[in-house]
């Protein structure tokens, strides 16, 4: 599997540019994290990719969630370590975060969310202007972005990293792909 055949089932399976957005940027943490931690760049990157490539097959429903885009993965051509994190990136399903790849997808999948959020709320609405205080900041606020889980954002001590350091090298990662996610 290459990243295009990847982007090509993504685009066929998926209208929703803003979820699409979300892939990307996963993507992108997925790959800092793994250049920062010595792991797969491309095997981080792909799984943050195709994490959610079954979201609009499944109508939202997540308790298929997840399931149906591991074996998407696995006929892309994903390692079964890949399907493994896609799977279990589901907190629904109650499967256990196994590996630093599983720990890592489920924890950077919020992440985006709470940066894009973030930007969306300042006056230019672009990451470039965004600090990694202010969404620090945003982090503590219980009512902003209230769907993001701060307990999985948290969960990235498993994989070595302090919250804020993980939330830096977060939106780093989102600030280099910036005009593909239009932000």
């Amino acid at each position: 599997m290459n990243r295009k055949e990847a982007l090509d089932s993504i685009k066929a399976n998926l209208e929703n540019e803003n979820l699409v957005k979300h892939m990307l940027a996963t993507e992108a943490i997925m790959r800092a994290l793994a250049k920062r931690l010595g792991e797969d760049e491309e095997e981080w990157g792909l799984t943050g990719l195709l994490h959610d490539i079954d979201m609009e097959l499944t109508g939202g429903d997540m308790k298929s969630h997840s399931k149906l885009g591991a074996d998407l993965a696995r006929e892309l051509g994903a390692s079964e370590a890949m399907a493994h994190a896609i799977l279990c990136h589901n907190p629904a399903h109650g499967i256990p975060l196994e590996t630093r790849l599983d720990k890592a997808l489920f924890c950077v999948d919020p992440l985006t969310g709470l940066i894009t959020t973030a930007a969306l709320v300042r006056p230019d609405k672009k990451l470039a202007s965004l600090k990694v205080k202010s969404v620090i900041k945003k982090f503590k606020e219980k009512g902003f972005a209230a769907r993001v889980s701060r307990e999985q954002i948290s969960r990235c001590s498993e994989i070595g990293l302090e919250r804020d350091e993980f939330i830096q090298l977060g939106l780093q990662a989102m600030q280099e792909i910036a005009a593909e996610l239009g932000l």
